[in-house]
């Protein structure tokens, strides 16, 4: 594959993992600052560029990616981007937003002759860093095949979904089954707790037959030895992305009881602990006991 010229927009707990492996790759990557310069001044020690502002990340490159949070985050990104963006250039969106939104900022982007792709990822921090990630991708065929060997670098599956939004619509699915999963974990392993159930032993157990899940072994593992930080997925984004899921349900006709048991399971775990608590330590003995804020 040849080096190509990439920007990165949001080198955070996802982003720097992805950054890092392009760089690794042999790309070259350059990169914008926002709140915190750790992980931005991590990747310049490994040759990545920093360009001051969205428009100088813009110029020159072949593909630019952007890694954060929500779709109106993505709009702004692009609205920052787009004095500077030229014909040919990809923009590719990583996070988990929108389908409807995604597939309207890719209408934005075609009529300055700029292709878009959204290709979320499956898979946490741990595996970015690994270069172990998952990722969905919905675009053309065309900018499939020119991104997919990027994606590569940090992602052990890459799978072309279909056109643009298909990406964003199969990481909701995704996300519904592992975060819907992690909430039964924390339910489950919360209660065995109260019980006086060994966890270790229930463990074993569950590995054994049909309860075996990927976020039963993120999260147990790490918990087993007092390590409640196995699962690092915010109870903040974990929130928005069955928003989005119930959304796009809802907008299809389609029943989606269980995602609503799971946004009320979070809505509750928010209202109690806060956004920035990651799922795997509503587990923490310290914070199942803590009294609710008034």
């Amino acid at each position: 594959m040849s080096r190509l010229r990439i920007g990165f927009v949001g080198v955070g707990l996802m982003g720097h993992g992805m950054a890092a492996n392009l760089l690794k790759a042999g790309h070259a990557v350059t990169v914008v600052a926002h709140r915190n310069r750790a992980p931005v001044d991590d990747l310049l020690r490994r040759g990545a560029l920093e360009a001051p502002d969205l428009a100088s990340l813009a110029r020159g490159q072949s593909q630019i990616f952007i890694c954060v949070a929500t779709s109106e985050q993505v709009a702004a990104v692009v609205d920052g981007l787009s004095a500077a963006l030229s014909p040919g250039q990809i923009v590719i969106d990583t996070g988990t937003t929108a389908p409807e939104a995604t597939i309207a900022t890719a209408a934005r982007l075609a009529a300055l002759g700029v292709q878009m792709a959204d290709a979320p990822m499956g898979g946490g921090a741990q595996q970015a860093e690994a270069g172990e990630l998952a990722t969905l991708v919905g675009a053309s065929p065309e900018v499939f095949a020119e991104i997919a060997p990027v994606a590569a670098c940090y992602s052990r599956i890459v799978e072309h979904m279909g056109p643009v939004g298909s990406g964003h619509r199969a990481k909701l699915l995704n996300n519904l089954l592992a975060i819907g999963q992690a909430a039964l974990v924390v339910e489950a392993y919360g209660q065995a707790r109260d019980l006086g159930l060994d966890w270790e032993r229930l463990y074993r157990v569950n590995m054994g037959g049909a309860a075996r899940s990927g976020s039963l072994e993120r999260i147990l593992p790490p918990a087993i030895a007092g390590d409640y930080r196995g699962y690092l997925f915010s109870l903040a984004n974990a929130r928005k992305d069955i928003g989005y899921y119930l959304a796009e349900a809802d907008a299809k006709g389609h029943e989606a009881g269980l995602g609503a048991a799971v946004r009320q399971f979070l809505d509750e775990a928010l209202a109690r602990h806060g956004g920035e608590l990651m799922l795997s330590e509503l587990l923490d003995p310290a914070r199942r006991s803590a009294p609710a804020p008034r």
